[in-house]
């Protein structure tokens, strides 16, 4: 999305994650493919003094941001809710909901005191707005089905200030997050149960991203764009 992103126009771009050597690695890949300002910032979206200092020095270094996308996300599977750790519940929606939140937060603040008109993108999920088979994993469809309703409480809260949220929920995608060991053994059965018997793939979410970022969307806030391959009810 960061490259699409950069393609459509963007006049440099933040990348943040807790991982140092994948956010390094990527900021120098993208900005070699784009030739604009690409920095990597170090950081734990669950961490709100943290968050609130990347977001001042990002401002500090390349300007207020216009655009945030929100997709750190983790996933804990095939984990029976009766027996589901509360620490693990706990972590899951620490990260997905409000790390979702902290990050928007922070942007946001920075967007309204600039009087800077913004786009923030949240990445939720079908599982957000039904359960998904066969696997078990409610702590996922909780925190997902949260990040919709919290994108359609800001995006109330903030339209006053020209600040759009919306939120893109993607069907099965083939994406680092469904490359785990416990769900190798369902993909066959996600493929079909979708008309094109086959997962996503995360460049197929790029050109909705840069709509909802772009003033293609301008009257466009509080949406939940479901991506997915849903057979429609005839008749």
């Amino acid at each position: 999305m960061a490259q699409a992103l950069a393609e459509a126009g963007a006049s440099a771009i933040a990348l943040l994650d807790v991982k140092q050597s994948l956010g390094d690695n990527s900021a120098a890949e993208l900005h070699s493919t784009t030739g604009i300002p690409v920095q990597f910032y170090k950081v734990d979206v669950r961490d709100e003094n943290a968050i609130t200092e990347v977001v001042a020095n990002i401002t500090s270094d390349l300007g207020t941001p216009s655009i945030v996308i929100n997709s750190a996300g983790v996933v804990d599977s095939n984990l029976p809710a009766q027996r589901y750790p509360a620490p693990l519940f706990r972590t899951l929606i620490d990260v997905n909901l409000n790390g979702s939140f902290l990050v928007s937060q922070a942007c946001a603040r920075a967007m309204i005191a600039s009087k800077t008109p913004g786009s923030i993108i949240f990445l939720g999920s079908i599982a957000g707005v039904r359960v998904l088979h066969p696997q078990e994993q409610c702590a996922y469809n909780a925190s997902k089905a949260a990040v919709i309703q919290l994108c359609k409480s800001l995006a109330a809260e903030w339209a006053p200030h020209g600040v759009r949220c919306n939120t893109i929920s993607p069907g099965y995608m083939d994406t680092a997050l469904n490359r785990e060991a416990d769900l190798e053994a369902v993909k066959g059965h996600w493929a079909n149960m979708t008309p094109m018997h086959r997962l996503g793939q995360p460049d197929e979410l790029n050109g909705l991203a840069v709509f909802l970022a772009s003033d293609a969307s301008g009257f466009m806030t509080g949406s939940n764009v479901m991506c997915d391959q849903s057979i429609p009810t005839l008749g």
